[in-house]
């Protein structure tokens, strides 16, 4: 029998968005777990450190190096217990990350569950699970990202402001709904080379009052014609439909399936149920992105508009010493605790009725649980099982974050 309670050792991915050597939190926090020979290479981006089951970059037992979905396997009625296996079988249902975004990740969206099992069956290479991936992304510093899209009246005012948008309605004096938005981003998809390009730069030349509320457009515009190029149509699709939004610590956001978003710069807690599906159409070359059609197909028109995006924090009844707040999004597959503590302060999270993925992001202290005081510290990651009540004592500040369902 394995014990409830173990550190894992996580690893990088090394996207070419990501941040480079230590310039990247996700590496910097990889590198903190003793004797698991995680290096950074300072002449590598690192984009993500995964922290969960998924056994594309599987996260490790500290002690045996088993990849943790193996030890789940075998040990599923002690760490998932049966109402969680009862919900969501024998896996942990959700994945834990760190990102660490130097420049806009591919503009995307994340398909429903129905849509994933039939995208699934037929290409299980490429569509890796049949499950949906809703998401929630929490700010550990300033954090920019384009999610969701805008009030429909704010597009229709650039629309009607801006005479060489003309080209990407489907007929003139539209009335703009959700079917006229879902075509817009469609006709701008699939837009040659040259109308995108030539688009931009007519757009550039006019003056910030033209724009008017929505005057940082032309902020962003030049940073992402940089990053990509003036041919990628995702610079208009973000910039004319989706929100912008530009967050601090502690802020959060949560993305639904068929949601578009594109993160652009920034270090995260990202969290989402267990699928790594996704449909890329912009920030991206031209001939790796998907199906134009199918992404426009399924895209959801909420959140529609900025504040729908945010996701606001509670308080818990999980936390004994009310150091702690819960990011709870609209889905059943996780929460998120974050316990916030400052230099000999104390923190009780009762005990939870399934799986915990536990990772401290700053600080130091101890960790006291199922009988056992471990050492945690900035980039630690631990696993628990279900029905352990779990302590903290932070020796410096210390910021905790716990993933878990129930």
């Amino acid at each position: 029998m394995v014990s409830s309670v173990f550190q894992l050792q996580c690893s990088c991915n090394n996207y070419p968005w990501g941040k480079k050597g230590n310039e990247s939190l996700a590496a910097t926090l990889c590198s903190k777990t003793p004797n698991t020979g995680f290096e950074i290479d300072q002449s590598k981006e690192y984009a993500e450190m995964w922290m969960g089951d998924y056994p594309v970059l599987p996260a490790k037992g500290l002690e045996s190096g088993e990849e943790l979905h193996k030890i789940v396997d075998s040990n599923k009625e002690q760490l998932l217990g049966k109402s969680c296996m009862d919900k969501f079988g024998g896996v942990v249902p959700f994945l834990p990350k760190i990102l660490s975004i130097s420049k806009a990740l591919p503009l995307q969206i994340h398909p429903n569950k129905e849509l994933s099992a039939e995208l699934h069956k037929k290409d299980p290479e490429k569509f890796t699970d049949p499950n949906h991936k809703p998401e929630i992304a929490i700010a550990l510093g300033p954090f920019e990202v384009f999610a969701g899209f805008k009030d429909n009246n704010d597009i229709q005012a650039l629309f009607s402001a801006l005479p060489s948008l003309e080209r990407f309605l489907p007929r003139k004096d539209v009335n703009f709904d959700n079917e006229i938005l879902k075509q817009i981003c469609y006709r701008i998809l699939t837009a040659s080379d040259e109308e995108i390009r030539t688009t931009q730069e007519e757009l550039a030349k006019l003056p910030k009052e033209k724009y008017g509320k929505q005057a940082y457009i032309l902020d962003l515009l030049p940073r992402l014609q940089e990053q990509y190029s003036k041919e990628d149509p995702g610079n208009l699709v973000t910039l004319l439909t989706m929100n912008f939004l530009s967050l601090s610590a502690g802020d959060a956001i949560y993305v639904p399936a068929d949601a578009p978003h594109a993160y652009l710069s920034g270090d995260i807690v990202e969290c989402m149920a267990r699928s790594n599906n996704v449909l890329n159409t912009g920030f991206c070359p031209r001939a790796d992105a998907d199906s134009i059609e199918l992404f426009t197909s399924a895209l959801t028109f909420s959140p529609h508009n900025a504040e729908e995006v945010k996701l606001k924090t509670s308080q818990t009844e999980k936390s004994v010493n009310g150091k702690t707040c819960v990011y709870a999004p609209p889905m059943s597959e996780f929460n998120m605790l974050k316990t916030s503590l400052q230099n000999g302060e104390k923190e009780t999270i009762r005990a939870i009725g399934g799986p915990s993925v536990i990772f401290a992001t700053r600080g130091s202290g101890k960790l006291v649980a199922d009988g056992d005081t471990y050492d945690i510290k900035e980039g630690y990651v631990f696993f628990v099982g279900h029905g352990v009540e779990v302590s903290y004592e932070a020796s410096s500040g210390l910021d905790v974050y716990q993933a878990y369902a129930e």
